[in-house]
């Protein structure tokens, strides 16, 4: 069912060419009603409905080419009492002026299918006739030395599952897509992180951790300090050698989580405990050399 004049343009152009595709698989010895894409269904051409998709393309950029082209009348269309849109005779006439173009389109596609299905019997006599070409005369014409006509195969595309853009086939989205995905993964992760961080098994460890770094802090005297490690000898000398060391590094000497790591070495001062482990992993000696 049509319901505007382009849809109802495309539809009888591709009557047209369906006619052409049952013409010519019939001329290639093949049974119009079985398909392969298309489901066998009572009454129906699956076959020449399967042959009309190798040439859709093209009569679609032909049809649109043809609306650019050539304006068309108001009075050309009528609409139905059920709201189908309809053709003048005069405008159906002009559009099957166009089935031998789609006849010559479709022809070495049926017969490229026919050949396909024949190369597949097993018998000698097969084999050693080979298969006919009634309508391309491929065979004649390569026998005179004249050109005979290629199919060029059709490259299937990688689309995005997005946006439907042309990827690469190693990639299931385009970037803009991906961001997209992988922004609602985070949002998904960080919500499952912040369940988890709230059960009591994470509150228990959490408790044990902050325990132990209090009483660090509490048995740590200043006296134990070397005399050299001072506050400014830390922010001025060591700090800025700390963003040559691995996060997972200064996390390991020092016990301390990869969050609180990082912090130090974006320039965050850590309790002074630290200062001395962290001057061996900037290269100083004890001596602050």
């Amino acid at each position: 069912m049509a319901v505007n004049p382009a849809n109802s343009l495309l539809n009888y152009t591709n009557a047209v060419a369906e006619s052409e595709c049952r013409l010519a698989v019939s001329a290639c010895g093949l049974d119009p009603g079985l398909g392969f894409l298309h489901t066998d269904t009572a009454n129906r051409d699956s076959l020449a409905l399967d042959l009309i998709e190798t040439i859709r393309t093209a009569i679609e950029a032909w049809l649109l080419d043809w609306l650019m082209r050539e304006p068309l009348g108001r009075s050309e269309f009528s609409e139905a009492a059920d709201g189908n849109c309809r053709m003048t005779s005069n405008l159906c006439s002009k559009l099957s002026e166009t089935a031998p173009t789609w006849g010559r389109l479709v022809a070495p596609w049926a017969e490229y299918v026919a050949h396909s299905l024949y190369s597949g019997r097993s018998t000698q006599n097969a084999i050693v006739n080979g298969f006919k070409t009634p309508l391309t005369q491929r065979h004649r014409r390569e026998a005179k030395g004249g050109p005979a006509p290629m199919l060029r195969m059709p490259k299937t595309e990688h689309l995005c599952r997005g946006c439907g853009k042309p990827i690469r086939r190693e990639h299931e989205e385009c970037a803009i897509c991906a961001v997209r995905s992988a922004t609602g993964r985070l949002i998904g992760a960080a919500r499952i992180g912040r369940i988890a961080a709230q059960s009591s098994e994470a509150r228990t460890k959490h408790a044990e951790t902050a325990r132990s770094h209090a009483l660090a802090r509490a048995s740590w005297k200043k006296s134990d300090q070397p005399a050299w490690l001072t506050a400014e000898v830390f922010s001025q000398t060591i700090q800025p050698l700390l963003a040559n060391v691995s996060t997972p590094l200064i996390r390991s000497r020092i016990g301390v989580s990869r969050w609180y790591a990082n912090k130090i070495r974006q320039g965050y001062r850590p309790h002074p405990r630290h200062w001395q482990i962290l001057a061996e992993l900037a290269g100083l000696s004890s001596r602050g050399e």
